[in-house]
């Protein structure tokens, strides 16, 4: 070992142990500081006063409001509820220090609860345990100055309109101002021209547009003296997808249903059950909107589309009803009159595409009320009076045949008048149920051109 070397050791050692005891002593001692200065500040300091030199001056607070969450719209009771932080500033007079004389101390973060605080409220407030801001601590800085950063959960009334329901838009105002300082005590204004979003958690329903802030001056009624508040308008606007895929759509679904009721058969038994099951199929989804909106005189625009589908289909019902009656025409109906056979039976089933079996839209229709064939009309027997040309044709004079040949003629005249007479009433059934195809086949295409048509309409009005 090199001579000195056990003493430069040692002055090391020496070193490092001061260093040791020291570094506690000089943390120390800036606690000391604090707790020093903190009694000083509040030795003679009353929290229950404005802390203005001149008392005649008004006190300038900014208020700060940043948006966190959307936690809930309530649309029935038109309350929303969100997540804010709020910040307040201030110069406390009397609770100012020279930083020097405290170790270079220049803030110091000390509960809400020791100093004066302005009792800015939520004017709207929608809670019934009426909840303010948490007890935080704030920032107090050696010129006086003081922060105060609370989060806050309000619950707020806003003024909700469903008229066009999903596709609807809310502006919902937060405003601030306090409950018992005048605008000659406390001149309250906001820090910046909006809310801060920056650390806006996305809401699944809603999505924010922003939010600006205005400054307002109010006389009310009870006092003379003006009371400054601050107003922040909250803009939101539905994300409807939801809403379309739920409710939206499957009601434009099943409106298309009701039309087809005019394309199944008479005789299936179904029509008027397929009418009433979306009736009530749609009922079921006016009651579920109904349950989520107001009880106020603005309908929705969804459900006024449900109410003109319900009277639609309520119609729609109401014709099949009648149409299956004259579908149901027995051989003992009245035959078509002439002007429903030219209206119907000729321009309308043209119109609609609607032919017999063996026909189609484009071949040439027979007479109004022509035969079909010489088969219809009778056969080779064409009145039960005609028995002579019967006779005639069978070589047999009338005058000389036996008395035998007369009874089997009577009875083949009879015969062949009851087949007239069925035949005649079965083209006169055939014309109604014809009449009865063509109204249904009519009414189907006007009840589908009213479904798009609505459909249309209500897109257009959400656009």
């Amino acid at each position: 070992m090199e001579p000195g070397a056990p003493g430069l050791l040692c002055l090391c050692l020496c070193l490092c142990l001061a260093g040791v005891l020291l570094a506690p002593g000089c943390r120390g001692a800036q606690g000391r500081f604090a707790y020093k200065l903190l009694h000083d500040l509040f030795a003679n300091y009353s929290s229950a006063l404005r802390p203005v030199e001149d008392t005649d001056r008004a006190l300038n607070v900014t208020l700060q409001v940043t948006l966190s969450q959307i936690i809930d719209m309530d649309e029935r009771n038109q309350v929303l509820t969100s997540y804010l932080w709020v910040r307040q500033a201030w110069l406390d007079a009397h609770l100012t220090w020279d930083k020097d004389d405290y170790g270079g101390i220049d803030s110091i973060r000390i509960p809400s609860s020791y100093v004066w605080r302005p009792d800015i409220i939520l004017y709207n407030n929608a809670d019934e345990h009426f909840g303010g801001s948490m007890e935080t601590n704030v920032v107090l800085r050696s010129d006086g100055h003081i922060m105060w950063d609370s989060p806050a959960i309000t619950k707020s009334s806003c003024k909700v309109d469903v008229s066009y329901f999903p596709f609807d838009g809310q502006r919902c105002r937060l405003t601030f101002g306090s409950w018992t300082y005048n605008g000659n005590q406390i001149d309250l204004r906001n820090r910046l021209d909006t809310g801060d979003l920056t650390d806006f958690v996305e809401n699944v329903e809603w999505e924010v547009l922003g939010m600006p802030a205005t400054r307002n001056v109010i006389t009310y009624g009870c006092c003379s003296e003006p009371y400054p508040d601050v107003t922040y308008t909250l803009l939101l606007r539905r994300r409807a997808s939801f809403y379309i895929f739920n409710l939206l759509l499957p009601c434009i679904m099943v409106s298309f249903l009701a039309p087809l009721g005019f394309y199944l058969p008479a005789d299936s038994g179904e029509k008027v059950s397929l009418g009433v099951t979306v009736l009530l199929a749609l009922t079921v989804f006016q009651l579920l909107v109904a349950e989520s909106m107001p009880p106020s005189e603005s309908v929705p625009l969804i459900g006024k589309y449900y109410i003109a589908t319900m009277t639609m289909i309520t119609a729609s019902t109401a014709l099949t009803i009648f149409i299956m009656n004259v579908h149901h025409c027995g051989p003992g109906a009245r035959p078509v009159p002439p002007w429903a056979r030219r209206l119907i039976l000729h321009h309308m089933a043209r119109l609609c595409c609607v032919y017999e079996v063996g026909e189609s839209c484009k071949s040439p229709q027979r007479a109004p009320g022509g035969r079909g064939s010489r088969g219809d009309a009778g056969g080779p027997w064409e009145s039960p009076g005609e028995g002579g040309v019967g006779a005639e044709a069978g070589g047999c004079p009338r005058d000389h045949c036996p008395c035998h040949h007369d009874a089997l003629l009577r009875n083949v005249g009879y015969i062949a008048g009851c087949f007239r007479r069925h035949r005649a009433n079965q083209r006169r059934t055939g014309d109604w149920k014809k009449v009865a195809k063509v109204m249904d086949r009519f009414f189907m295409w006007i009840f589908f051109l009213m479904v798009f048509l609505m459909s249309v309409l209500v897109l257009g009005n959400a656009a």
